[in-house]
């Protein structure tokens, strides 16, 4: 199994500006960085925890219009060290794909999304630069 942490975690937000200000000021995170999904549409904020970047929350604007009141949280994010492998093994394994193909963002990191046995939101990812 290649799967060596929890990478993140992807919640909704309708403001990422807001959201963004209140991760840092109500909970202490820090602000890592923001772009604009390679679709040109979804806006991403990273945070992380002043001495513990391992794990990142992810703020996701614009991805499925607004925000509902039930399923904020979008999926758990698993870092792995070879993607492709890891694409190629869960093909093969009868699970539920979301993406039949690796998405690269602009910082180079790629992911692909699958699903839990119960329509949970899973992906595996592999950081970039």
């Amino acid at each position: 199994m290649a799967v060596k942490k929890i990478e993140h975690l992807g919640i909704h937000v309708s403001n990422l500006e807001k959201s963004i200000t209140f991760y840092t000021e109500i909970l202490g995170l820090k602000h890592l960085k923001t772009m604009l999904h390679t679709n040109g549409i979804i806006r991403l904020a990273f945070l992380a925890f002043p001495d513990a970047e391992q794990t990142v929350i992810e703020l996701i604007e614009g991805y499925n219009g607004p925000v509902t009141a039930e399923g904020k949280v979008h999926h758990a994010a698993f870092t792995v060290d070879n993607l492709d492998t890891e694409l190629e093994r869960i093909k093969s394994l009868n699970v539920q794909l979301l993406d039949t193909e690796i998405t690269t963002l602009p910082d180079g990191s790629r992911y692909f999304f699958f699903c839990g046995p119960d329509g949970e939101i899973l992906e595996l990812f592999e950081p970039g630069v």
